[in-house]
């Protein structure tokens, strides 16, 4: 498309946490901007003028009664509709530094999905092994060498907070993990390709509490690192894991804000209706 656009093509330079703090300081940069966007269903008008930045290194959660558009929003930062017919795009959804309209259709999806990593409601391991599971994306991205897979796929179940349960076992099958490890296993393959974004749709809904409990720490530890957008009807894991917070109801956002204020101090009648329980 252009050079930008091919940018999002090579893979991202690594960086140490403590050197990228040093030499940009945190501050609210915006990672990806929604500008006028709208998406469709066949007919259907799923998601309406959708205005919204989300902050570079920061966890954003989306909240709002089942339909609102929470996951349909969230599916469109990695271009999962292209995956199902008479589904289309409307205004932008831009991705810096590139400049770059991610939902714009000349662009490689697959590129796209390389700096935007998404983790799912149920658990989905390959039928592959644990090892062939993580590795999955960077062979995928042309990677071959052993040592460079090797190296990948341990820091990526190091940052799942898997590696010490799973490292004498990564030629099992990931299928064999249980539900709480397999998301980890399904959160280090979305880690493995170094995204800048990583999306979370509802990853606790089928776990247990301690599961629960070790997933939110791992979202919270992302922060900093990536920029994290996770989708949840758990009013108190919001709260506990986002920075920020937006409210959304009938494919439009309500309000946003950051997340103490949302949840203590909303601006709009509706969002205090709908974190109070009047309805939803």
């Amino acid at each position: 498309m252009n050079e930008a656009a091919a940018a999002l093509r090579t893979p991202p330079p690594v960086v140490a946490a403590d050197a990228a703090a040093e030499a940009e300081p945190r501050a609210r940069r915006a990672k990806l901007r929604c500008r006028d966007f709208h998406f469709y269903y066949g007919d259907f008008h799923a998601l309406k003028g959708i205005n919204l930045s989300f902050e570079e290194g920061a966890v954003t959660a989306l909240i709002g009664p089942s339909g609102c558009g929470k996951s349909t929003l969230l599916r469109s930062f990695n271009r999962m509709h292209d995956l199902y017919p008479g589904t289309r795009y409307e205004g932008e959804v831009v991705m810096e530094p590139y400049g770059v309209n991610i939902v714009d259709r000349r662009v490689d999806a697959m590129a796209v999905r390389m700096r935007v990593g998404m983790v799912f409601q149920k658990p989905n391991p390959f039928p592959k092994s644990i090892y062939e599971n993580v590795a999955y994306g960077l062979r995928l991205r042309g990677e071959r060498r052993r040592a460079v897979l090797d190296e990948k796929v341990e820091a990526a179940l190091r940052g799942a907070a898997l590696w010490d349960e799973v490292k004498d076992r990564l030629r099992e099958p990931g299928t064999a993990l249980s539900g709480g490890q397999q998301q980890r296993l399904c959160i280090a393959r979305a880690m493995a390709t170094d995204p800048e974004v990583i999306l979370f749709d509802e990853p606790t809904s089928a776990l247990d509490p301690v599961a629960t409990a070790k997933i939110e720490d791992l979202v919270q530890q992302l922060a900093g690192r990536v920029t994290v957008v996770i989708v949840t009807h758990n009013m108190q894991q919001a709260a506990r894991v986002s920075q920020y917070t937006a409210f959304m109801y009938l494919g439009e956002v309500v309000e946003f804000g950051e997340t103490g204020q949302i949840f203590t101090a909303p601006r709009v009648q509706r969002t205090q209706d709908y974190i109070t329980g009047r309805f939803g």
